[in-house]
């Protein structure tokens, strides 16, 4: 494990764990911070005023960040003929439909994100099973399962990605690295708190927005002032 430099213990130690930030500043210390030797990701945490076992209060969805998020996501798609070409064409990392099938039931899981035509679905439901708990099934809510791979598989290589409110009430997401700087992490928040603030649902009563923390891989976790939101969308 990597070792504190001075200059990081004296970052944390300035720090004052109890109190809520704004966004600006919240980024700046979590950076100043971090002390890792390998590039770490930075993590948003934010809990919802919603009860996730309502069917009405239930928030999730796609956004596109614009800075990405760092990571080289592996891409697959069920997809046959033409649309097998095209997603390959796209970026698609793998693209096939039976050959692929039967690989997945043999134990193969080496990508991160799949897609499908719509026409694909009733051989990939088959390994529902293995995709569905890890979070690898194509969904249709999610814009995942479509004809049209090619915009899809742009917009996963470009950042896309997908939220949903955990049973907690609490949503997590990736949005970027220490390497990205504080302007580019911000825009990343910026667009993500955007997209949780126009997923509330009418049915949620009370602050919508409870709570916020973001934080490195190994860095300490950074409490927001909820309030911050609408300077930030401002």
């Amino acid at each position: 494990m990597a070792k504190r430099g001075k200059k990081q213990r004296k970052a944390r130690e300035s720090v004052d764990f109890s109190q809520r930030y704004e966004f600006a500043d919240g980024v700046k210390i979590i950076l100043d911070c971090a002390y890792a030797r390998f590039d770490e990701s930075v993590d948003l945490a934010v809990r919802l005023g919603v009860d996730p076992r309502r069917a009405d209060q239930m928030v999730r969805g796609t956004v596109v960040l614009p800075n990405g998020t760092g990571k080289s996501v592996r891409v697959l798609a069920f997809a046959k003929g033409e649309k097998e070409k095209e997603a390959l064409e796209a970026g698609a990392d793998y693209a096939g439909s039976d050959d692929l099938i039967t690989k997945i039931k043999g134990g193969w899981l080496e990508f991160d994100k799949t897609v499908a035509t719509p026409d694909m679905m009733g051989s990939v439901g088959k390994i529902g099973k293995i995709l569905g708990p890890r979070g690898l099934m194509p969904n249709a809510k999610l814009g995942t399962v479509t004809f049209d791979l090619g915009k899809v598989i742009k917009e996963i290589k470009a950042g896309k990605i997908d939220f949903r409110v955990e049973k907690s009430g609490i949503v997590h997401a990736p949005v970027g690295r220490v390497s990205f700087g504080a302007d580019r992490i911000l825009e990343n928040i910026t667009t993500f708190m955007d997209s949780i603030v126009r997923k509330k649902p009418a049915a949620s009563k009370g602050a919508y927005i409870r709570s916020i923390g973001i934080s490195t891989t190994m860095g300490p976790g950074i409490k927001i002032d909820p309030a911050n939101v609408k300077v930030l969308l401002t």
